[in-house]
């Protein structure tokens, strides 16, 4: 398990130097930095520890023009090394960069105190001093403080036990996650090697990360394959654990990487222009007079750092887009000015774009806040009681903060983010069910109460309006997925999940019943029966549709002179399928459709053109069978295609 450690401080105060005594590499890697004897943009070296450990180590900037470059390296560390001259002491940039620890939230590492053979023992004592007194005001508040040498070799040991220490924090902290993490790895540099193709480098978060794997690269969304992994100069078949990695890619002609995407099989890594996070105060260590106004007003403009990405970002207007916290901080929304990938739980850090300074630290609550109808649904209230429960963890987690979301958006993913294209791409499929927290999952959704009790109670005016007659399934489901979509933000087809599963779930405690396609009031029974006219005409219709191609079902009921009472006694009588509110098949036709869909998923998983090729139809009913078997579980959706479900024949 590999840790990564981002260094910090004022220029030449011998941040390289350092690395190489600790690592023996020199992160000076360009022409351009060996010649001006600075670092320019980020440089990377590795350590292994008498245990066999590795230390991955991100080599940053000084400069104060270079900040923004420091971010990126300091974007993905799990800890961070301070250094500050012994001769110099604390400078500028030393102050400016603890701000941006700060400000990332990073609360383990060290100070090193350099250039010790240069000065008295007396002005060493003096700076360290100094350095633990600003760390002190700071996430970094007790890291120790280690005097060094990196020409003499004074105080290396002492450093190497320091990061040691680091490490079995690190490790420590990581052990406590609830849950594995998928993989995550932000770009930080993008370039072509000569026979390999293109390669991009950044540090692994979560894994594995395997030869082969298929991942999507965010902001955007394409996938692309990984052709190898590279681990300090060697290649590697799997890389678990964390830390830095070189990874050569295949499949970028869709979109080319560039510093700041991010490579991912995570769902909860989301492309968004808009946040819904908290802000922070930034640290002062020093003892300049506070300058700005807190919190920044609305509409201010903002540069926002976070992970290797950096974006222009301002400030939401409106009483909707800000609320005060007990302890001082903020919920804000941010609006960004391009597309960037984040998740719940992200650190940054949001700077003034000029003069240079800090404005926030941060860390995002949701990378997808409501908009549309759901919009109207954000109180201050909620957003505070957002707040106070913010942090890390999946999207849909249950708990107070898991309730909150659910409030906020009206509808919300039971665990990680669904995808846009529905339910069943997060894995879950369209029943639903009740937990030991008494929340009840609709297709792999939870309804905020007050939605919930409005779809109960459009269906109960919908079958009672209906009368003995009966709603037809599918007519319900659409209209109660209309309604949804009127009360929360989502997808045609999550609100079409959600409302399947809400329906199924009704039939289930006798709110309603099923008769068939037909679902009626459990109070209502069907009286009487059809005429000998209307008998002739429903097998008039029937026989219309036994065939794999069938016409619209109101063109057949008409030829057939089959009135709505007719259709509605056939689909009780199960012997009609009614798949959509003009497409319905006999009985036996239905079957044989299933037959065949089951025999061609036996032998492989079934994509709607196997269907298609092996019935002679067309696309339109093959996904309207293939769907409707999907809902009975007689197949399952997979990634590859169709498979046999739980409730297929044996």
């Amino acid at each position: 398990m590999t840790v990564v450690i981002g260094t910090a401080g004022h220029i030449d105060h011998g941040k390289t130097s350092l690395l190489r005594a600790l690592t023996g590499i020199d992160a000076d890697r360009l022409p351009e930095e060996r010649r001006r004897g600075m670092t320019i943009d980020v440089g990377y070296a590795h350590l292994r520890l008498a245990d066999g450990d590795e230390l991955d180590f991100v080599d940053v900037p000084g400069h104060d023009r270079l900040v923004g470059n420091m971010l990126v390296g300091a974007g993905e560390i799990d800890a961070a090394l301070l250094v500050v001259a012994a001769d110099d002491g604390p400078r500028a940039q030393t102050i400016e960069h603890l701000e941006l620890l700060d400000g990332l939230g990073i609360d383990v590492g060290l100070a090193a105190v350099t250039k010790i053979d240069t000065v008295e023992a007396a002005r060493v004592a003096e700076v360290v001093e100094r350095v633990a007194e600003l760390l002190g005001r700071t996430t970094l508040a007790g890291s120790p403080v280690v005097p060094v040498s990196s020409t003499r070799g004074d105080g290396i040991a002492e450093s190497l036990a320091a990061l040691a220490a680091v490490r079995d924090r690190v490790i420590a902290r990581r052990a406590e996650a609830p849950t594995p993490v998928p993989p995550r790895l932000a770009i930080d540099r993008v370039f072509t090697v000569r026979g390999r193709g293109l390669v991009v480098t950044g540090t692994l978060r979560g894994g594995p990360l395997s030869r082969g794997a298929g991942l999507r690269l965010e902001p955007g969304g394409p996938i692309v394959r990984v052709r190898e992994v590279q681990v300090h100069g060697e290649a590697v078949e799997i890389l678990d654990g964390g830390g830095r990695a070189a990874v050569n890619l295949a499949g970028t002609d869709e979109r080319a990487p560039r510093r700041g995407d991010v490579l991912t099989t995570d769902p909860d890594v989301r492309a968004t222009s808009d946040l819904l996070a908290v802000l922070r105060r930034p640290a002062r260590p020093d003892d300049r007079v506070e300058r700005d106004a807190w919190p920044p007003p609305p509409g201010s403009p903002g540069r926002l750092h976070i992970g290797t990405a950096q974006v222009d970002a301002t400030l939401g207007r409106g009483p909707r887009a800000a609320a005060e916290l007990p302890d001082g901080r903020w919920v804000v929304r941010l609006r960004l000015r391009e597309a960037i990938a984040a998740a719940a739980g992200d650190r940054f850090v949001l700077r003034r774009p000029s003069p240079g300074d800090t404005l926030a630290g941060g860390v995002v609550l949701d990378p997808e806040p409501p908009v549309g109808p759901a919009r109207r649904r954000i109180t201050t209230t909620l957003l505070r009681e957002l707040g106070e429960r913010g942090g890390h963890g999946p999207l849909g987690e249950r708990g107070a903060r898991g309730a909150n979301l659910v409030a906020l958006h009206g509808v919300y993913p039971v665990g990680p983010r669904a995808s846009e294209s529905g339910a069943d791409d997060s894995g879950a499929d369209e029943s639903s069910g009740t937990d030991e927290s008494g929340v009840t999952d609709y297709g792999g959704w939870v309804l905020a109460q007050d939605v919930e009790t409005a779809l109960n109670g459009a269906v109960a005016e919908a079958v009672h309006a209906a009368g003995s007659a009966g709603v037809h399934l599918a007519e319900l489901r659409a209209a109660i997925a209309r309604r949804l979509r009127r009360l929360a933000t989502v997808t045609p087809k999550v609100a079409a999940a959600v409302a399947a599963a809400l329906v199924d779930d009704l039939v289930d405690v006798g709110a309603v019943v099923r008769d068939g396609d037909l679902v009626r009031a459990p109070d209502s029974a069907a009286t009487g029966g059809p005429s000998p006219a209307v008998l002739a005409a429903m097998d008039r219709l029937e026989r219309a549709l036994d065939v794999v191609a069938p016409p619209p079902l109101g063109q057949a009921a008409l030829a057939a002179d089959c009135p709505p009472d007719g259709i509605r006694a056939l689909e009780a009588a199960g012997r009609i399928v009614r798949l959509e509110a003009d497409l319905a098949y006999a009985a036996a036709a239905f079957g044989r459709m299933e037959t065949i869909a089951l025999g061609l998923a036996a032998a492989r998983p079934l994509v709607p053109a196997d269907l298609r090729d092996a019935t002679g139809t067309s696309r339109k009913y093959v996904m309207a069978v293939i769907e409707e078997l999907d809902r009975r579980g007689v197949l399952r959706r997979t990634p590859d295609g169709h498979v046999a479900g739980p409730r297929a024949p044996r």
